[in-house]
């Protein structure tokens, strides 16, 4: 499964770039291919290209703010969460994401 993302926190310092490294460390022990976009007081970073969006299954916005850019996952299927729930249950989240994308599947 191919999971792509955003991680902001208001701060745009410490959460950020914990719950970009928490969703990726997560998604690769479940042996997924994960891209996580930081958005954080310097600026975007790791910014993914549209490749990444249009191959993803699922995009998960772990944001405590409003994005910049957000339409580029129009007609993608979005799990947005508070930074913190990315920082203290990625393999839930991950596990989360797994479910939707099964569930879309199913439906089509």
């Amino acid at each position: 499964m191919k999971i792509v993302g955003v991680a902001a926190c208001t701060v745009g310092i410490a959460h950020t770039y914990i719950a970009q490294e928490k969703l990726e460390e997560a998604g690769k022990k479940a042996g997924h291919e994960v891209h996580i976009e930081t958005s954080g007081t310097i600026g975007v970073e790791n910014a993914l290209n549209d490749e990444q969006i249009k191959e993803a299954d699922v995009v998960i916005l772990a944001i405590d703010v409003k994005i910049s850019g957000r339409e580029r996952f129009e007609g993608k299927r979005v799990i947005q969460v508070p930074t913190e729930v990315a920082i203290k249950s990625p393999n839930k989240l991950i596990q989360k994401a797994e479910e939707v994308v099964k569930e879309d599947q199913k439906s089509k």
